[in-house]
């Protein structure tokens, strides 16, 4: 369940940084009872940014197979690459 907090929790950064580390989830600061803010510790941050780049990679493979219907052996890509990157 997504922490909801008013603004004036900030005042106690140290119970805040502990509910967004020990959660590892986002705290949604809310002022005059909208939303207002996101607060999360880095590593939920970077979860998040490495999540988006791997669905952003699925739905451009997506695309492309939409786009020519073409599909690549894996042993055979995979071969390629390492001929080409590692000599």
């Amino acid at each position: 369940m997504p922490q909801i907090r008013p603004i004036t929790d900030l005042r106690n950064t140290n119970e805040i940084s502990d509910v967004c580390h020990s959660r590892r989830e986002p705290v949604f600061i809310t002022k005059n009872g909208y939303g207002d803010l996101v607060v999360m510790s880095i590593e939920t941050y970077e979860e998040m940014l490495e999540t988006a780049a791997t669905d952003r990679a699925i739905s451009e493979a997506e695309a492309e197979f939409s786009a020519d219907g073409q599909l690549h052996d894996a042993k055979t890509a995979l071969s390629s690459l390492r001929r080409k990157h590692f000599g």
